[in-house]
C-alpha cells in the first residue's frame, strides 16, 4: 500500500492543526510554510476534510482552520479514509462495496487480502492526532542538561 500525496499531505496538515490545537485558527499559509506544502493543494484537501467535519473554518482577519474535535478523538484512519477512500489492497475486499468475483466463495487470496486490509485499518485507527503530537514533542525534546568544562 502506498498513500498518494492527498493522504500524506492531509496527515501533515492535520498534524499542524493538532499541534496548535486550542490556540485558535491557523492559516493555510502557515500550515503550508511549516510543512513545506503547496498552499493551493492544501486548499483542496482542507475542503474535503471540512466537508467530512474533521476541520472547521473561521472567517475574518484572524481566521483560518482548526480541528473540529480534540486531537485525541481524530485518528489517522479518519483522515486517510476521508482523503483516500478505502485502503483495501484489492477490489474484492473493499468495505461496503459489492464486488462480483467468480472465485469469491473459495478464494484463499481473498482471505489474505482481508487480513492485510484489517491489519492496515487496525494500525491507522489506533493512532490519534494527539499520539502524533506527543511523539513529535518527545522526539524534539531539548535536553535540559548543562555541561560545564
Amino acid at each position: 500500500m502506498k498513500l498518494s500525496t492527498k493522504g500524506r499531505y492531509g496527515i501533515q496538515a492535520m498534524f499542524e492543526l493538532a499541534l496548535y490545537y486550542g490556540e485558535g485558527p491557523i492559516s493555510l499559509k502557515t500550515i503550508a510554510e511549516n510543512e513545506g506544502l503547496s498552499e493551493h493543494y492544501l486548499e483542496q484537501l482542507i475542503a474535503i476534510l471540512r466537508k467530512a467535519e474533521l476541520v472547521k473554518s473561521v472567517r475574518g482577519a484572524q481566521g483560518g482552520y482548526m480541528l473540529a474535535a480534540p486531537p485525541d478523538k481524530i485518528t489517522v484512519g479518519d483522515v486517510i479514509r476521508t482523503l483516500e477512500g478505502s485502503l483495501a489492497p484489492a477490489d474484492c475486499v473493499v468495505e461496503d462495496t459489492p464486488f462480483e468475483c467468480s472465485r469469491a466463495g473459495g478464494c484463499p487470496t481473498k482471505l489474505v487480502m482481508e487480513r492485510i486490509r484489517d491489519s492496515i485499518n487496525k494500525v491507522i485507527d489506533s493512532i490519534t492526532l494527539q499520539d502524533m503530537v506527543d511523539d513529535y514533542r518527545r522526539l524534539n525534546q531539548k535536553s535540559s542538561f548543562m555541561y560545564y568544562i
